[in-house]
């Protein structure tokens, strides 16, 4: 395979491009300066060296020195108390700009999907673990916010499943998204008042 239909093949891993999106991507390439070719070739190598992965809520984080939590894990007067389950990094980003949400963060690293060929590793073993930690340290409440479509209730089946005997066994209440998003809402595109809105409306699930 020649370097172009390598990058073409490497760009069709992004979420949401196809291989026409794919092959725009490298003609662009092309047509820059050379400079801005290497530019975007150190940005992508820096990543290695300044961006790191929590190793309590598992979101990406920019640091100088190396460190294993991030900011919010590591600040005190977070609410320890609450936990919120989202499927991406992007879904963080978005609920914590919201300023409508101050206790910590689990990231799923994905969601359950239906198709077997397109089944994402997520972290359910990790999240239980941190259940366990978390009932320890005060945890009340764990807050699954995941989108309203079926691919999000899928996901939030999913984690019901796997936790629900170690809510049972330390009384842990779990909660989801109330009122605020319409069916179909997905987390990262949904503005502050919304999501605040969603997060104080939130409801209280049973489980079976």
């Amino acid at each position: 395979m020649n370097p172009f239909e390598k990058l073409k093949e490497m760009f069709r891993e992004f979420p949401g491009i196809g291989p026409r999106q794919a092959e725009r991507f490298v003609y662009f390439l092309l047509y820059k300066e050379k400079n801005f070719r290497g530019e975007l070739v150190k940005e992508i190598a820096s990543l290695s060296n300044e961006v790191y992965q929590c190793s309590l809520c598992f979101r990406f984080f920019q640091s100088k020195n190396k460190t294993s939590a991030c900011s919010i894990c590591a600040d005190t007067h977070r609410d320890t108390s609450l936990l919120m389950v989202v499927p991406k990094d992007v879904d963080f980003e978005s609920i914590e700009k919201s300023h409508a949400y101050k206790g910590l963060y689990f990231i799923l690293g994905g969601t359950a999907s239906f198709s077997t060929k397109k089944q994402v590793p997520l972290r359910m073993k990790s999240l239980q673990s941190r259940l366990e930690k978390g009932a320890k340290e005060g945890l009340k409440e764990l807050i699954i916010a995941t989108s309203i479509n079926p691919e999000g209730e899928h996901t939030q089946a999913t984690i019901e499943d796997a936790i629900k005997d170690i809510v049972k066994k330390h009384n842990i209440t779990i909660s989801t998204l109330g009122k605020g998003l319409s069916t179909g809402a997905e987390i990262e595109y949904v503005d502050r008042e919304t999501l605040e809105s969603a997060l104080k409306g939130r409801k209280p699930e049973i489980l079976a």
